[in-house]
């Protein structure tokens, strides 16, 4: 298999398009993500993070340029093909845990299993255990979200993010709402699944603490990468 997981090229993306509010947010980006890398996208507050975040995890499609993901052109492909790939390829970690209150943590570590494939079999279930385990939950599997702490909360969406074993992280400012020690395990754990799993990790985050930690910096201003920094 390819070490690449993603490929960005000449990547443009505008909104309104044909319309006079037409605006262009990202100005044709390229960019290449190996299958060991840990980095952070980093850049001031509307310098196109967010927008770029949603291109590269196919929620949205870009206006122009193309998007390889494991070597599959993205572009044109139809809705069901893209949630699908989505879905076997990509792990998404949020500021915001977004856990299904209603169900336990071990149910929400399943979430992603049971939308593709209806009620989990033993295997599932006993990997999602594995999982709640390396998150250091494995004794809060029966547990409602509102029985959990923050950086608790935060660890279920982690393990819920790697559960179809992505070949790509994507965490959207993953420590915004953790104090100063959660946030440094929760860190931890991106790293220790990137060395373990050879997961590609990119953290979307505006603080410099965070990126500063990671092993390659992409620094996005007015939609243009201006520097990419590796260590």
């Amino acid at each position: 298999m390819s070490d690449g997981v993603l490929r960005l090229q000449g990547l443009r993306k505008s909104y309104n398009v044909g319309l006079p509010t037409e605006v262009e947010v990202l100005h044709g980006i390229d960019l290449k993500v190996g299958r060991h890398d840990f980095a952070a996208l980093s850049g001031p507050s509307g310098s196109g993070k967010s927008t770029l975040l949603n291109v590269i995890g196919l929620l949205d499609s870009p206006t122009q340029g193309e998007l390889f993901l494991l070597d599959r052109p993205t572009r044109a492909m139809g809705d069901d093909e893209r949630t699908a790939l989505r879905g076997s390829s990509i792990g998404f970690v949020f500021q915001f845990h977004h856990l299904i209150q209603a169900f336990t943590a071990l149910e929400n570590v399943l979430m992603p299993l049971m939308v593709t494939r209806g009620k989990p079999d033993a295997e599932a279930t006993e990997r999602a255990r594995a999982l709640l385990t390396a998150v250091g939950l494995e004794s809060f599997a029966g547990k409602k979200p509102n029985e959990l702490s923050g950086g608790q909360q935060q660890r279920v969406a982690i393990a819920r993010a790697l559960i179809t074993r992505p070949a790509l992280l994507l965490a959207d400012e993953p420590t915004g709402n953790l104090d100063t020690h959660t946030a440094a395990e929760t860190f931890a754990l991106f790293r220790r699944f990137n060395e373990e799993f050879g997961c590609a990790v990119l953290v979307v985050t505006h603080d410099p603490r965070l990126s500063d930690s990671c092993d390659r910096t992409i620094n996005l201003v007015d939609g243009v990468i201006v520097s990419d920094r590796v260590k």
